[in-house]
């Protein structure tokens, strides 16, 4: 399945392939997109063998952007695509290093770099059909001790959705729709009717003995009523969050499936309200919805300016009744920092509990050294990682419960004043 490239980086057309392997392997390579989680069907494959007919002799990137343009139909099928075209269209020695890798006798002593977003996926779809063929393998009983190690749901719960297969994101979707949310409650400054005689509802009595002509006062009691707060989502939709995208949408669902009162908008350089959208009770349907209404999916991204338009336009409408609310983003800004640190405050001010989940904290060494990061430390009240389902059904337990701890962000500020 080795593609027929010309050296020197130059493609060799349908028309200089006098056996027409090229056009099989498109028809190869969109099978592999299609396993590897890409929407490609038959009429794609052959759109994509007119493209390459039509650029006729050209390099390896128009090449690329040839089937890019027919392939790509998501935002976030970006990473996937490339990955995969790296490893299925690689000019020299693939099938010599495919052998490499599946051989017991050869194996890769050089150092591996960690993967890239989506190369699992494609990796998976080149490679899983000759893995499924090879013979079992018989493999010597080994008796180990477990008690000290780490269960295969475990080792799964705390990987990195960005490092994770097809099959691999397929399963943290299901465990996703799992989730089980706190019935966390506010109390509010109104009242309902009970039947524990601890506070009298006058005004229900004096209803009540009208009713009756005043011979018969029967009194009435009340009680706080509790509600459950609104939960607001702000989620950056970014080139740098790309690889997390899609995932985050499907928790933001299963949020707005289990909870009254969720309002979702994402921003990288514009805002865009989506809780509409994140009605669907079909995931995909909502996915799709979402990546129609967005216009700036995977680009630039800015913060400061995005949270002025939320706190001038959305505020006051979703932020009442004790709202929380979840801001999912690396802090990356790529403008001054003055007008982030002031909306920041703001929106601190506006809500009840402002909860930021930052995906760089995956990192152990993590330190806030980016500007943006150090001109939001100080406006939020938690700052928690989320970059795996450990992580998310942790944030998912705890949302009715205000108690920092290990989150509290003054344990970064305290770090950067040492660092000064």
């Amino acid at each position: 399945m080795q593609a027929a490239n010309g050296t020197d980086g130059i493609v060799v057309p349908p028309q200089a392939a006098g056996d027409g392997r090229f056009a099989d392997n498109i028809v190869y390579f969109g099978r592999t997109l299609r396993k590897a989680g890409l929407k490609v069907g038959p009429g794609a494959i052959a759109d994509a063998i007119e493209a390459v007919e039509a650029i006729g002799m050209g390099s390896r990137e128009e090449f690329h952007a040839a089937l890019f343009a027919v392939f790509v139909k998501r935002h976030e099928d970006k990473p996937v695509f490339d990955e995969a075209f790296r490893l299925f269209w690689r000019s020299r020695n693939l099938v010599e290093k495919m052998i490499a890798m599946m051989s017991p006798r050869a194996p890769d002593t050089r150092s591996k770099d960690k993967a890239k977003p989506g190369e699992s996926r494609a990796a998976d779809a080149l490679l899983g059909e000759r893995e499924d063929k090879k013979p079992p393998r018989e493999e010597p009983d080994i008796e180990i001790d477990a008690r000290f190690t780490m269960s295969g749901s475990e080792v799964f719960r705390r990987m990195d959705f960005a490092q994770m297969s097809t099959s691999e994101i397929a399963l943290a979707k299901k465990a996703l729709a799992g989730l089980q949310l706190p019935v966390d409650r506010v109390r509010t400054r109104r009242f309902k009717p009970s039947h524990i005689h601890a506070h009298v509802d006058p005004r229900a009595t004096m209803r009540g003995a009208l009713r009756n002509g005043g011979a018969l006062i029967l009194p009435r009691y009340r009680q706080i009523k509790e509600i459950q707060p609104p939960l607001v989502v702000l989620a950056d939709i970014s080139g740098s969050m790309s690889q997390y995208t899609r995932i985050f949408l499907h928790f933001l669902h299963v949020l707005t499936e289990k909870r009254r009162r969720v309002h979702t908008f994402l921003f990288g350089t514009r805002l865009t309200n989506v809780s509409r959208q994140m009605r669907h009770k079909d995931p995909d349907e909502a996915m799709d919805e979402c990546a129609a209404a967005v216009k700036d999916w995977s680009g630039g991204t800015r913060i400061g300016e995005t949270l002025k338009e939320f706190n001038r336009l959305w505020a006051r409408r979703v932020l009442g009744q004790g709202a929380v609310v979840l801001l999912i983003t690396d802090g990356l800004e790529r403008e001054g920092t003055e007008l982030l640190s002031t909306e920041m405050d703001r929106l601190h001010r506006s809500c009840r509990r402002l909860i930021w989940l930052n995906p760089l904290l995956r990192f152990d060494g993590f330190e806030p050294r980016a500007r943006g990061v150090r001109a939001m430390l100080p406006h939020v009240d938690e700052f928690r990682p989320v970059h795996n389902l450990s992580s998310l059904s942790d944030l998912a337990a705890e949302l009715g419960q205000a108690r920092p701890g290990m989150y509290d962000p003054r344990r970064y500020l305290e770090r950067l004043k040492g660092g000064a």
